[in-house]
This record gives structure tokens, sequence and C-alpha cells, in this order.
């Protein structure tokens, strides 16, 4: 990462917590009151090949013994109708600026992945990780209404794995290593401005 993405990173990330301190506030009293403890999720996620670190998310799902790795159509019972407002404006992604701050994370990369992808994958992720996983990114707003709805039709976690793996995957790497290429701080700005028009969007119902 270079220094003016870092400087850019830590900066924005600083302005939108102080921004969104109260909407966060009232957004964690919600799924407290909605939805119960705990009202933060978090998972294991990695930043490099090698090193993992702990990914923040307000909780969208009733909690379960075994959690899927991949969320697909077998998982959708457990979305909690909060949960699904949050994942629809993707607000539950408001926490992840803390990891920014903290260096885990980008404002803009790649999402980070499992470790199990990662250790299945090595030659694969040996390139995506070569930047730093990403809030939002290239990935996440040219194919991830497409992976929904892929992964929505799966009814077993082990048809769900095959349909990441197979068909989602290999796409949204492509599309990360396109930016990796073609990466520069007015990329980085029209990535997240695109982010920020999405929730706004989908809060008040647009196509």
């Amino acid at each position: 990462m270079t220094p003016a993405k870092r400087l850019m990173d830590v900066v924005v990330a600083s302005v939108l917590l102080l921004v969104l301190a109260g909407p966060l506030a009232l957004l964690l009293c919600l799924v407290l009151l909605c939805d119960g403890r705990p009202v933060f999720h978090t998972s294991e996620r990695m930043k490099t090949p090698e090193a993992g670190f702990r990914l923040w998310k307000l909780r969208t799902m009733t909690l379960a013994a075994n959690e899927a790795v991949i969320c697909g159509g077998d998982q959708v019972r457990r979305i909690t109708r909060l949960g699904r407002i949050l994942r629809r404006t993707r607000l539950d992604e408001v926490p992840q600026l803390w990891n920014v701050l903290r260096g885990d994370m980008s404002l803009v990369g790649p999402r980070p992945p499992l470790r199990a992808y990662v250790e299945r994958f090595p030659d694969l992720y040996a390139e995506v990780l070569r930047s730093r996983p990403g809030m939002t990114g290239l990935a996440s707003l040219g194919f991830h209404r497409h992976e929904e709805r892929l992964l929505a039709a799966c009814r077993t976690p082990e048809e769900t794995d095959d349909v990441y793996s197979r068909r989602c995957l290999p796409r949204k790497a492509r599309l990360d290593l396109i930016y990796q290429r073609r990466r520069t701080i007015f990329l980085d700005l029209r990535l997240l401005l695109a982010t920020a028009w999405l929730p706004a969007r989908r809060l008040v119902g647009a196509k």
C-alpha cells in the first residue's frame, strides 16, 4: 500500500466515523432491541496469504451452533428482518471503518477472504492479496448482486461452497486483478462514490 493510499484511508475513515457515530449508535440500539446480543458479528479474514484479522460487522443473522462458511440460500431463513435492511444498504459494514483505521483493510480493494479459501486456492490469493483487502472494490460493485443471485439458489452448504468456488470466486478474482493493475487514488475515489450511491438507491427502492 502506498503512503498516499494509506493517508486517504486514515483521513476518510476518521471523518466517516465521526459523521456516522450517531447513526451507528442508533443502529447498535436497534440491533440490540430487535435481535438481542451480540450486536456485532466478527469473523477471521485474511489480509495477506499468511496473516489473518478479525473483521467487524453488525450482526444480521440469528445465532447458530455451526456457522456456514459462505451464506447461501440455505441460510436465508437466519437473516433477521432488520438484518435484511442492513445488508441491502450495506450499513452492517460500517464497523469495518475500525478495521481500516487499524490497517487491517483499505477503503478500496478486494474483499477480505476467509482462511479456508486462501488455503484452498493459494496461487490465486497470492496474486489477489498483493492488494490490501478493502471495504469495497471493483469486484464488490461489479459482481456482488450477481453473486447474491447465484448463492440464493443454493439449498445446502455444500452446494453453496461449490457454486462460490467455481462460479463466483474466479470472476471476482479477475476483477480484483484488473483493479490491481489500474489502481490510482482517483480510481479509488470513483469506486467510493459509486459505493456511497448504491445504498441510497436501495433504501428508496430504486432499480
